[in-house]
Parts: structure tokens; sequence; C-alpha cells
């Protein structure tokens, strides 16, 4: 659920903290009764990091397909056989 709490309430540094941990997604400040920040726990900025690298990593793969900048996956498995001898 979406939490947004004014800037003033950032003096109770540990209920903040608290909420931060308690909330799977990022927590949103205002002030004067617009948008101002965001703040988040540690653990959802890292999920938060991993996801986005996951989605560049497939848009980057989905590029090469269209590029037709692919490998026979049979022929590369038997490159990878010989070499490594498995």
């Amino acid at each position: 659920m979406l939490k947004i709490i004014p800037i003033k309430e950032l003096k109770n540094t540990s209920g903040i903290s608290q909420m931060c941990k308690e909330s799977p997604e990022p927590i949103y400040i205002t002030k004067n009764g617009y948008g101002d920040m965001v703040i988040m726990s540690l653990k959802t900025y890292e999920e938060k990091l991993f996801m986005l690298d996951a989605y560049n990593k497939l848009t980057a793969a989905e590029m090469q397909i269209k590029e037709g900048n692919v490998l026979n996956a049979d022929i590369s498995l038997k490159s990878i056989r010989e070499k490594y001898n498995v």
C-alpha cells in the first residue's frame, strides 16, 4: 500500500526507520502538500536495484535477438563441453 507522510514526521527517526523496514515499497514524503522525497529501507533499495539490473539485462538480450546476434544452442553447448571436457 502506498504510504505518504508529511516531512514534519521525519523527526520521529526510529518510527520512520521501523515504517521503512515494514514497507515493501518506498515511502513518499511531502512538503507543503507536494511530493518532495522518497525513503526506503536498505533491503527495499537493494531489491529495486536488483530488479532494475535484471530489466536492463533483459532489454539488452532482446536487442541482441532483434539484431540477430544469437548463437546456436547445440553448437554452443558442444563447444563448452569440448573446452571443459564435460
